[in-house]
């Protein structure tokens, strides 16, 4: 049976819409965590603004142990979780659970390596002029890696679009779920590319906006 656009057009629009609010809200929970963790594991390495070794390592151990762990694995092993946090391990509500979780940790990761990257120079005069930790933080650290982080968070974008095409296997809808149920599996291809072209758009208009956002900061 092929898909009728024109009665199920709503359909397609639900689906999308599913992605949209599944992506907004885990990027913002989890990218404000993984901001959270890069910084901390940023300024507790070896010669950090607040530098602590046991701390760092049970941050970095914790980080490593996370990021390689299959999405698809993930979203299972986290079910105990989510049922505690949502009060159910199937939908939309459920799935936002895992995908901000593994959202954070990506996100952690990047960040750490943006703000390794800066010249240690201009902590070190911040630290010479009487700046407290966190005033470094707020005005060196911050504003000099804003232009990698801003390219970092559209690549996590990208990722977070990436994991929200498995939220049909909880039943937490989106245009992966629907190119599966109403393209794959009737065998209409045209459904299926359309959602791919329709994803791709997505995020290439994202991919755009992050990258002109970036190249105005390096610019300043």
């Amino acid at each position: 049976m092929k898909f009728d656009w024109a009665d199920n057009w709503p359909l397609f629009l639900e689906s999308f819409g599913e992605t949209i609010y599944i992506v907004a809200i885990a990027m913002v929970l989890g990218g404000i965590a993984g901001l959270v963790m890069g910084l901390a594991l940023y300024t507790t390495r070896s010669g950090g603004l607040f530098e602590n070794n046991t701390v760092f390592t049970l941050l970095n151990v914790l980080v490593n142990f996370i990021r390689p762990i299959p999405f698809v694995i993930f979203l299972t092993a986290v079910g105990p979780l989510t049922i505690l946090l949502t009060g159910s391990r199937i939908g939309t509500q459920a799935f936002i659970v895992p995908a901000s979780i593994m959202c954070a940790f990506a996100t952690s990761r990047i960040v750490e390596q943006n703000l390794v990257a800066l010249d240690p120079g201009m902590i070190e005069a911040a630290r010479s002029m009487g700046a407290s930790p966190m005033r470094i933080i707020s005005t060196v650290v911050i504003p000099e890696a804003l232009g990698p982080l801003i390219l970092g968070y559209t690549f996590i974008f990208v990722a977070v679009v990436d994991m929200s095409a498995l939220a049909g296997i909880i039943g937490g809808g989106g245009l992966g779920d629907f190119a599966l149920t109403q393209g794959y599996q009737r065998f209409d291809w045209g459904v299926t590319w359309i959602t791919v072209l329709v994803i791709v758009a997505l995020v290439q208009v994202v991919q755009f906006l992050g990258n002109g956002l970036a190249r105005r900061v390096l610019h300043r």
